[in-house]
């Protein structure tokens, strides 16, 4: 009789497995009563315009469902302590896995943190340091690896002496090896000296040194006075002696006695800070307010003791292959995989196993790193310096290298900040997390890759939620019902006009700045520019690290960055940053309070018969006053229930019934309806409903001119995706002239729809119509063919990029073959479009 072997039994086995997450009645934002299934062990794609709710489904409900389900196995003490998402309100859902989220904007890291630690390659370095390296005895002979050096002491063969071996935690900056001088940061706050007086022709008196005009420090400078410094004149006329008492002089106390703006004179016991221990007081506050002022005097310089390394000494006297750990951690991540597995042969053979089995662990954690084309990353790059993509892809490394099985993973946006270039390897990458036997969800537009597709629509916010079509992407691009289907088949998004870029233009040169030597960028005036390239080729230091502050520096008269040695901006008197990240915290900031329309509504209100002879102002009309706010809610229209360990659960108010008001103030109407009745409306309606009410409808056409008339006036707006957080913030400008203002936009193509990409750079036409001058850093083929100027930057990351390999119109930087962005924008050009004409 055969044997049943393990496949066979687990094969049997799996065939009784569910295909499918079961998702039922599902309430979550725009999603009402939806049933879904989700297929499992694939790649499931969610797509759909802006505000369909994806990420309601992808997010709200499977994550944070998934999310819960998994927390439900530790104990209550640990529960408590841990940060819980809302429940989702579904009747049911069914088969779900414990799910792992990676969002599309992951934090900021600290400044302990860096690709080494993010990546865990530095953990598995600092071992083989460990254990291979050749180390230091306390009289300073080398005393190289070898089996007799493996224990918890070392025997120098030179001297005799015996010392400890230096442990992994020997090499960490954050732990025993971290530089004494920085605390392993590799810098310090420094006071800028050169700041403190930035006009020498004022005295004192005249408020010639900044750290003593605010506040309570205003009194050292009559401190100054009695050590003998001269107030009234010129500060360039002080002695060195004077100076050195304002910038260095002891912390004394001296009496003051003041007599201008009071009654009588008041004697004061006042402690003397110089300016630089003013800026030091300041910084080292706890006051927030205080910490702000003085921000701008401080420079953040590399630490004199370790130079940047991190670590201390000691650290620094063990080698590998004639390197120290500082030396391997500036290698690329490219380098370092050469240099890994070169330390095999310059191990003793005794060692061999230990050297296998190290560096083995070692290129594992480095392979899908470089599969996601991140080989231009430094070990020692500080984790705050990295864009978003580069921290998302560090993030989806960290989770395939832990080789799980049986896990949903949802993804947001996972190809954010991705160039076409490195789209493969994301690809590639997500395959991997499904062929362990995991399930993958991400919301997603670059969708090729997904085994199946769900798609909601078919509009936005209440035209949306609702499944327009789903199945394989064959299957897509043959429905009639999908909206994206024909974008699939090759579409082009959009066709527009270029606008003449051979006038004036705003130029900034960068003398040095991380991959940036010497680089110089031109930008037109009157016309959109985007800026191209893979992650790493420099355009986030050209445009949001050079550009934005020396034109903020230079139009409030300020000093512009070091780094920037020029900028010809004439011609442009304002600037503009958008982004997309949320609006406000909680319901309190709806799209009413942040266009400006509830303050005219509200005065409609109070300008009723009945609010009149009641005498009620404006304020009644607020749901963030007391006046007239539901007391129950505070006007939030819901109530959070702690329920100790499991997460909150949000119920509409028994009160106000999400009203958000008192019975009181809802007995007023305006042309028939409630404040709650307004709130309820859709931009778009509120326009034709208010027509003639042109405070009312000023505000609020703008909103509905960028494409966001669905939006309620009373939704909130934390909740609003990227893209319609954007096209908000966009639309609360558009109420003033945009002649001569420059904007900026980083990644505006996150999270959009081929559909909401056109109308996205509608936007940016009627911004120019209007006088103004657009600038995006973007990866999306639809947006960068439709660029009146395209600057692409490479020619790859890191010390290999920093240089504008090509730049001209779309059509022109197809055609140069120093681009790498050229084979793809060509390609897309092709479907359809004439070259020289962009993608509309």
């Amino acid at each position: 009789m055969a044997r049943s072997t393990p496949a066979a039994a687990a094969a049997a086995w799996t065939a009784r497995l569910p295909a499918a997450i079961e998702a039922r009645g599902v309430r979550h934002n725009n999603l009402r009563d939806l049933d879904v299934d989700i297929p499992l062990w694939c790649v499931v794609a969610v797509a759909g315009v802006s505000g369909s709710g994806k990420s309601s489904l992808a997010m709200g409900t499977l994550y944070a469902e998934g999310m819960q389900r998994f927390l439900e196995g530790l104990s209550t003490y640990s529960r408590r302590r841990l940060s819980q998402s809302q429940r989702p309100d579904a009747d049911r859902i069914d088969h779900l896995p414990a799910a792992l989220a990676l969002r599309q904007r992951p934090p900021i890291p600290g400044v302990r943190s860096t690709v080494g630690t993010m990546s865990e390659v530095l953990n598995v370095l600092r071992l083989i340091m460990s254990r291979l390296g050749t180390h230091i005895c306390p009289n300073g002979h080398p005393v190289a690896p070898s089996v007799s050096t493996q224990g918890m002491e070392i025997t120098c063969p030179v001297c005799g002496v015996r010392f400890t071996h230096p442990g992994a935690e020997s090499f960490s900056f954050n732990s025993y090896g971290a530089c004494p001088a920085c605390d392993g940061t590799g810098e310090r706050v420094e006071v800028d000296t050169e700041t403190l007086v930035p006009d020498e022709d004022k005295s004192i008196e005249q408020g010639a040194v900044l750290p003593w005009n605010s506040g309570g420090r205003r009194l050292s400078r009559y401190v100054a006075g009695q050590l003998g410094v001269r107030l009234d004149v010129p500060f360039r006329e002080l002695t060195a002696k004077e100076r050195d008492i304002v910038f260095h002089g002891e912390p004394v106390e001296r009496e003051v006695v003041l007599r201008e703006g009071t009654p009588r004179a008041v004697t004061l016991n006042v402690h003397y800070d110089n300016a630089i221990a003013a800026v030091r007081r300041g910084a080292g506050s706890d006051n927030p307010g205080g910490r702000s002022r003085v921000e701008r005097f401080l420079e953040v310089r590399t630490c004199p003791v370790c130079h940047g390394t991190r670590l201390r000494p000691e650290a620094l006297s063990s080698t590998l292959d004639g390197r120290n750990l500082a030396e391997i951690s500036a290698l690329t991540l490219d380098e370092l995989r050469g240099f890994v597995e070169g330390v095999p042969r310059v191990t003793p053979k005794e060692l061999a196993r230990v050297a296998s089995g190290l560096t083995r662990e070692c290129l594992q954690a480095l392979e899908p790193l470089l599969k996601l084309g991140l080989g231009y990353l430094q070990l020692d790059r500080a984790g705050s310096t990295l864009s978003t993509g580069e921290r998302q892809r560090l993030e989806l490394t960290s989770t395939v290298r832990a080789n799980t099985t049986g896990m949903l993973y949802v993804l947001d946006e996972p190809s954010v900040g991705l160039h076409p270039s490195n789209i493969e390897g994301l690809r590639s990458t997500i395959e991997m997390l499904a062929a362990n036997g995991n399930s993958v969800v991400m919301v997603e537009h670059e969708i090729n890759g997904a085994n199946w597709i769900i798609e909601l629509g078919p509009g936005a916010g209440r035209g949306g939620g609702t499944i327009v079509a789903q199945g394989t992407p064959a299957d897509i691009r043959a429905n009639k019902d999908s909206v994206i289907g024909p974008f699939l088949a090759g579409e082009p998004a959009l066709t527009r006009e270029l606008r003449p870029t051979g006038g004036d233009a705003v130029t900034v040169e960068v003398s040095d700045l991380y991959n940036l030597h010497d680089v110089r960028a031109s930008f037109p005036l009157n016309a959109m520019t985007a800026v191209a390239g893979p992650s790493g080729a420099g355009k986030t230091a050209l445009v949001l690290e050079s550009l934005i502050p020396a034109l903020r520096s230079t139009l409030a008269g300020e000093r512009r960055p070091k780094h920037v040695r020029r900028l010809d901006a004439t011609g442009i008197r304002g600037l503009a940053e958008i982004d997309a990240t949320p609006i406000g915290l909680n319901s309190r900031s709806t799209p009413a309070t942040y266009s400006g329309a509830f303050d005219a509504i509200r005065q409609a209100f109070a300008d009723t018969p009945l609010a009149r002879e009641r005498g009620w102002a404006p304020g009644y009309f607020s749901f963030n006053t007391k006046a007239g706010q539901c007391p129950e809610c505070e006007g939030l229209g819901y109530i959070d229930i702690d329920v100790q360990y499991l997460p909150d659960i949000r119920e509409v108010c028994p009160l106000c019934h999400g009203t958000r008001y008192t019975d009181e103030v809802l007995s007023v109407r305006l042309d028939g309806l409630t404040i709650a009745d307004v709130l309820e409306l859709t931009v778009h309606d509120a326009v034709e409903r208010f027509a003639g009410r042109p405070a009312i409808v000023r505000p609020l056409r703008p909103v509905d001119d960028v494409g966001l008339g669905y939006l309620r006036l009373g939704e909130e707006t934390p909740s609003l995706s990227g893209g319609e957080s954007q096209r908000l913030r966009i639309a609360s400008r558009l109420r003033s002239s945009q002649r001569d203002i420059l904007y900026v936009f980083d990644e505006p193509s996150t999270g959009l729809h081929p559909v909401d990409i056109r109308t996205l750079v509608g936007v940016f036409d009627r911004l120019l119509d209007e006088g103004a001058t657009v600038v995006v850093i973007d990866h999306d083929l639809d947006l960068l063919a439709a660029a009146d100027y395209l600057i692409d930057m490479g020619p790859s990351g890191g010390p290999a990029g920093g240089r504008i390999v090509a730049s001209g119109t779309p059509a022109a930087v197809a055609a140069d073959r120093s681009s790498v962005t050229g084979p793809y924008l060509a390609r897309h050009l092709r479907k359809g479009r004439p070259a020289g004409a962009s993608a509309g």
